[in-house]
C-alpha cells in the first residue's frame, strides 16, 4: 500500500516539497504519494485530523501553520521546542504524532556540503523573527566563536538571545552597533531581500575570506548576495540548499532512509533558471 504525505500551507501553490519528495521516493525507491493542500490556518486542526484519519503518515508544514502544527503536535523533538514551532509532524508506531523542526539543521547540511567553515568563526544573523529562531540551536551546536543577532528592534533581538543562554551566549544587537565589526559568516535570516530591501550594513562588515548565506532563494542572486559580491564575500549561497536539505531532513524521519541532496539541488536550481 502506498504511503501518502503531504505538505499544508496557505498559499501552497508555489511550493516545491512535492517535487523534491518525489525526487526523494524515485532515487530510494520508496513507495509514497506527496501532495499539496491550502490550509487557512482557522482550518489547520479539522484539516490535520482528516488527513491522518485517512491513513496518512506524515506533513510538512509552512507559512503561516507552524505555530498551529506546534500546538497539534503529542510530542515535540527538542528541536522542535527550541524553535517554537514545528515544519513536520511524523506519525508514530503507536498512533501519536511527533512534531519536528528540520529548518536549522537543513541549512547546517547545506553549509557543510557547501565545504563552508562553522566552527570558530564570528556568525552574524540578520534579522530576531521564526526563521532565525528555527537555525540557532543547530548553528550554536557546530560551536562557532560567536553568534551575534542584529535586529531593527534591539529589544527583539535580546528576547531572543535570553532563549539559548544554556547553549551559548548571543550577543543582541542594533543595526548601528555593527560598525567596526567584522564577522566570518553572515546568514540573512529577514525576508527583506526578496523584495528589495536590505538592512543598514557597514562596507566593512565582511572579514576577509568571508561566507554570506541567505535563507531566501530566488531566480537571480538576492540583494542581500548581490550587496555580499559587492563587498568581496568569498562565497555566496541562498537558501534553495536549505530548503532541499530540511526536506531530506523529514524524509528520513519518516523513512529511515537518507536521500541524496545534491542531484535535487541541482535540479531544482536548474529549473529556477540560474546557477548556484
Amino acid at each position: 500500500m502506498t504511503d501518502t504525505y503531504a505538505v499544508f500551507g496557505d498559499p501552497i501553490a508555489h511550493s516545491k516539497s512535492p517535487y523534491i519528495h518525489r525526487q526523494f521516493a524515485e532515487q530510494t525507491g520508496q513507495d509514497l504519494a506527496y501532495t499539496r493542500q491550502q490550509v487557512p490556518s482557522a482550518q489547520f486542526e479539522q484539516a490535520a485530523d482528516a488527513f491522518f484519519a485517512g491513513g496518512g503518515k506524515g506533513l510538512n508544514i509552512t507559512a503561516p501553520l507552524k505555530l498551529d502544527a506546534y500546538g497539534y503536535a503529542a510530542r515535540l523533538t527538542v528541536r522542535a521546542r527550541r524553535a517554537g514551532a514545528v515544519n513536520t509532524l511524523a506519525r508514530q508506531p503507536d498512533g501519536t504524532l511527533l512534531g519536528d523542526n528540520t529548518d536549522g539543521i537543513g541549512m547546517i547540511n547545506d553549509m557543510h556540503n557547501l565545504g563552508w567553515k562553522i566552527a570558530d568563526q564570528r556568525v552574524l544573523i540578520l534579522g530576531a523573527g521564526g526563521a532565525v529562531r528555527g537555525v540557532l540551536q543547530p548553528l550554536l551546536e557546530q560551536a562557532p566563536a560567536s553568534v551575534s543577532i542584529a535586529n531593527r528592534t534591539l529589544h527583539k533581538a535580546e528576547q531572543l538571545a535570553k532563549g539559548f543562554v544554556d547553549l551559548g551566549t548571543i550577543e543582541p544587537l542594533g543595526y548601528e552597533s555593527l560598525s567596526g565589526r567584522q564577522f566570518d559568516l553572515v546568514i540573512n535570516g529577514t525576508s527583506a531581500s526578496l523584495s528589495g530591501d536590505l538592512p543598514p550594513l557597514p562596507d566593512d562588515l565582511l572579514a576577509p575570506g568571508a561566507a554570506c548565506y541567505d535563507m531566501m532563494y530566488s531566480a537571480e542572486p538576492t540583494v542581500f548576495l548581490q550587496w555580499a559580491e559587492q563587498h568581496g564575500a568569498r562565497h555566496q549561497a541562498d537558501g534553495l540548499g536549505m530548503l532541499v536539505g530540511q526536506a531530506a531532513e523529514s524524509f528520513y524521519l519518516w523513512r529511515q532512509v537518507r536521500p541524496e541532496v545534491i542531484p535535487v539541488i541541482t535540479s531544482l536550481r536548474r529549473s529556477l533558471g540560474a546557477k548556484r
